[in-house]
């Protein structure tokens, strides 16, 4: 039998909370997006959210996206899925309903926030954000993180891609 001399790594905090919001995005209800999001605080996990309709109403997976088109200042044309909830904002609302302050957490999610999460994230006074991959349109949560003093990090420069329609 051979022995293995490698020596085993364990994942960072990090690492180790963005594989589980990738685990809770298992659970996401359209396939736009698929996103988890997971809060944790003092290396404990503390609440986690995946992109879903509200409660008891149908899913995108069961009766199709609810698109809308935003025209953007430039002319440009984007279309988005308003018949959900985001992970961040499932996370946030999971807290609030059991009572769990996130004042100084970290929120790890898998790409950057939009600008709606970003002000809730603010609001609620997480302290760090750590995302897996950029949002192609994340520049202004960027700055309100900036603004705000909420340390962001990406784990990869990569930008995050929509494989069902842009938006």
């Amino acid at each position: 039998m051979e022995e293995n001399t490698q020596a085993y790594i364990r994942p960072s905090w990090d690492e180790y909370f963005m594989e589980i919001a990738n685990t809770v995005s298992k659970r996401a209800t359209c396939d736009r997006g698929r996103s988890g999001c997971v809060v944790a605080r003092d290396r404990q996990l503390l609440v986690s959210g995946y992109v879903g309709s509200p409660a008891g109403l149908p899913h995108c997976d069961e009766a199709g996206h609810h698109m809308k088109k935003m025209i953007h200042e430039d002319g440009s044309i984007t279309n988005h899925c308003v018949r959900t909830v985001h992970a961040e904002q499932n996370a946030i609302c999971q807290a609030a309903r059991l009572g769990i302050s996130l004042q100084g957490a970290t929120l790890y999610c898998r790409m950057t926030p939009c600008r709606t999460c970003a002000m809730m994230i603010i609001n609620c006074g997480i302290a760090r954000v750590v995302c897996e991959k950029k949002y192609h349109a994340g520049q202004e949560s960027e700055e309100f993180f900036k603004h705000a003093g909420i340390e962001l990090v990406y784990l990869s420069e990569e930008t995050m891609k929509y494989t069902n329609q842009q938006g």
